[in-house]
């Protein structure tokens, strides 16, 4: 494969990730939760960090950007629409917008919702999107400033990539996204198979992210307002695919 996608843990449930291009050496991290795990993997691989890419303005996706930038001059890169509360930028993109990282070029999708400014960063070359808070392992984030019809068109944006796609997604809450899905989507066999791996994988401390879109599309059940044994689960046979996600993310919020 011609780059590197390394899974950093970060916080208590946070990750980042270092994504690097075999031809040109130049590596990205995409957020920065905070900066001992992050500088301790580039030390361990002798990796200089080129560019630091920001999904959104949480603190636990930007606080550790000034300590990161002490030991690496690096180019910050995130939203415009978000840049007063972002750390400085060096430059600021929006939807469509093309990065490059050596041979490895990134797509911005705009993709509010958790958060008005929320971008993702795809990268075809690697099979690769960096999501955050917007589209996560069996969930999405919670919309602390978007409205669900916002999520659920940023949400169908990211179904569109190709279905070998890795989402990176920014915290480690699959688990219990797990035991909520299975409230709403009961019979797939699909999700109840994916529960059981991944109470297993937690038990021995192994990461569940990223995930590939296609499992998520199977079991995601913020992907799957349509699917007919969610909507019947709901009582909402007739409702809109915008109205059942409403349900779908009102229910979690509860849960």
């Amino acid at each position: 494969m011609p780059f590197d996608l390394i899974t950093v843990p970060c916080l208590s449930d946070n990750y980042a990730f270092l994504l690097r291009d075999h031809q040109s050496g130049k590596v990205a991290l995409i957020d920065a939760p905070e900066a001992a795990p992050i500088l301790a993997e580039l030390k361990k691989r002798d990796w200089q960090l080129s560019q630091i890419w920001l999904t959104h303005h949480h603190p636990d996706h930007v606080q550790g950007v000034a300590d990161v930038l002490k030991e690496h001059d690096a180019n910050v890169i995130g939203a415009k629409a978000d840049e007063h509360r972002l750390p400085p930028l060096d430059r600021k993109v929006a939807e469509d917008d093309s990065i490059s990282l050596g041979a490895l070029e990134t797509r911005v999708i705009d993709v509010p919702g958790h958060t008005i400014g929320h971008i993702a960063f795809y990268v075809p070359t690697a099979k690769a999107a960096f999501t955050a808070d917007s589209l996560m392992a069996l969930g999405c984030g919670r919309l602390f400033e978007g409205t669900p019809a916002q999520m659920w068109e940023s949400l169908q944006k990211l179904m569109t990539l190709p279905e070998d796609t890795m989402i990176c997604s920014g915290h480690e809450y699959t688990s219990a996204n797990a035991k909520f899905a299975l409230t709403v989507d009961p019979m797939n066999a699909d999700l109840i198979s994916r529960a059981k791996d991944i109470e297993a994988a937690r038990k021995k401390g192994v990461p569940t992210v990223p995930s590939k879109l296609s499992t998520e599309l199977k079991t995601n059940p913020f992907l799957r307002p349509a699917d007919p044994a969610i909507r019947a689960t709901l009582g909402m046979p007739d409702a809109t695919d915008t109205e059942v996600f409403t349900e779908i993310r009102a229910r979690k919020d509860k849960f």
